[in-house]
């Protein structure tokens, strides 16, 4: 059994934790619209809050996004909230910056190029989090 002790030389500066925990929340947020459409919309309702590629998409398709999103977004706030495997926190953010770096192209060949700026914005809160929770603000785990 081991313990962790934390000393002022391993305990992450508190401006980083706050503006990485501010950063998760932002992302969580913007994430929760998301998933809300894909999973509880129909296509037609979908279509008419701006998702147009859902409309010739299949609807399974469209679940199964807003689930994994859904996933991402319990990743990024619960385990470093409880602190129970909080590296789970970067995981799901890079499974968040995987989708933005898949939606990018996808949105360029579709020529939707007003969601660019939204998914740049994405992408950068989750590369963020990524960087800053695994080398600059690290949550540590429960002893």
């Amino acid at each position: 059994m081991t313990f962790a002790i934390e000393t002022p030389a391993t305990l992450p500066s508190s401006k980083w934790n706050i503006g990485l925990w501010a950063a998760a929340i932002v992302l969580a947020l913007l994430y929760a619209m998301s998933v809300y459409m894909k999973l509880f919309l129909s296509h037609t309702e979908m279509v008419a809050m701006g998702l147009a590629w859902a409309e010739k998409a299949p609807l399974g398709l469209v679940r199964f996004i807003g689930t994994m999103e859904l996933l991402g977004v319990l990743g990024l706030i619960l385990p470093a909230a409880t602190r129970i495997q909080p590296k789970l926190t970067v995981y799901a953010a890079v499974g968040l910056a995987v989708i933005q770096v898949l939606a990018i192209p996808f949105h360029i060949y579709r020529g939707e190029f007003v969601a660019l700026p939204f998914n740049l914005i994405y992408l950068g809160l989750a590369v963020l989090i990524i960087w800053g929770r695994s080398r600059k603000a690290v949550i540590t785990p429960r002893a």
